[in-house]
């Protein structure tokens, strides 16, 4: 069977125009929360604002990568441009955990030195956000399956719905008990949340960008699929890694049998792969069994200092 990964296939334009509602959504609601906390005094509505400038900011970050990462390769990039929407999605992942970080701070600061907190103007504003943030999780939903940038983008907004709900118990429970600790709290625990997300996340743009091999393939079932081609002697120096977030790629050295043909061994290889494990693309350096060479590693190639 083929690797098959699952991924939902959006039309570009389509999917730019979801991305540009999502950003003119979030700008607005950005400044009215803003506006809003500072008349309130309540630092959870200005902590939820902050969360969706920066989900703003990364929707700005995550529509030019998909622009740019459409350009076809060129003499300056051989292997394409798909690789910025990785870089834009460590951005967006980075952006998120300063502002955890930011937010834990300045909700302890609150606690400390408490403010009193206008509860309507919370609860009404929450329910905005509440309403462009589920908005926004929607038109990413499923555009998220296949891309580690737009996944970034949903676990923006799904955490800002999720924020927004605890926004809006917090200011009712200000009008209804006066319970002005509630809001620097409930600050600190959205703080929380943003970083368990980031921190979940991250790895994944990361391994892409450290030429990691792709964690949905078993290396040593690729490496037997190899070995058990007619004609392959042995394999060495291999390498897997993503050329893109979803283009498994390889290179090795296969050891040819005495006498076997070298094209037909690289053409059933390659079908091999191709069929079993869905890498497309390959680069396969043959040795005759006598010229082999001795000692070689499997994985990787011996560093020489």
């Amino acid at each position: 069977m083929p690797h098959d990964n699952g991924h939902a296939h959006i039309d570009p334009a389509s999917g730019d125009r979801r991305v540009s509602i999502a950003i003119w959504a979030n700008a607005l609601l950005t400044v009215a929360q803003i506006v809003g906390g500072i008349l309130s005094g309540s630092l959870a509505l200005i902590a939820d604002a902050l969360h969706n400038f920066s989900d703003m900011a990364s929707l700005v970050i995550a529509f030019a990568a998909r622009k740019i990462a459409r350009r076809p390769a060129d003499g300056r990039m051989t292997f394409g441009y798909g690789r910025i929407e990785v870089v834009a999605a460590l951005i967006n992942y980075t952006t998120l955990i300063l502002v955890g970080f930011y937010l834990i701070y300045e909700g302890g600061m609150r606690m400390i030195e408490p403010t009193e907190v206008a509860g309507w103007t919370v609860v009404i504003l929450g329910s905005v956000a509440l309403a462009v943030d589920t908005l926004t999780a929607l038109l990413t939903y499923s555009m998220q399956k296949g891309s580690v940038n737009i996944r970034a983008l949903f676990l923006h907004n799904l955490s800002d719905a999720l924020a927004s709900v605890a926004v809006i118990i917090g200011g009712s429970l200000i009008l209804l008990y006066n319970m002005w600790w509630v809001d620097p709290a409930i600050t600190i625990g959205i703080a929380l949340y943003l970083l368990y997300l980031a921190f979940t996340e991250i790895g994944k743009p990361i391994r892409i960008l450290m030429l990691g091999s792709p964690p949905d393939i078993d290396n040593d079932a690729v490496v037997a699929a190899i070995r058990e081609v007619d004609g392959v002697h042995d394999v060495h120096h291999v390498h897997l890694w993503q050329m893109q977030e979803n283009d498994a790629a390889l290179d090795c050295h296969v050891v040819t049998a005495d006498g076997a043909s070298g094209e037909r061994i690289k053409a059933a290889v390659k079908a091999r792969l191709a069929e079993k494990f869905g890498i497309q693309h390959s680069t396969l350096e043959l040795e005759d069994l006598g010229n082999a060479h001795d000692g070689a590693q499997l994985y990787g190639h011996e560093e020489t200092r």
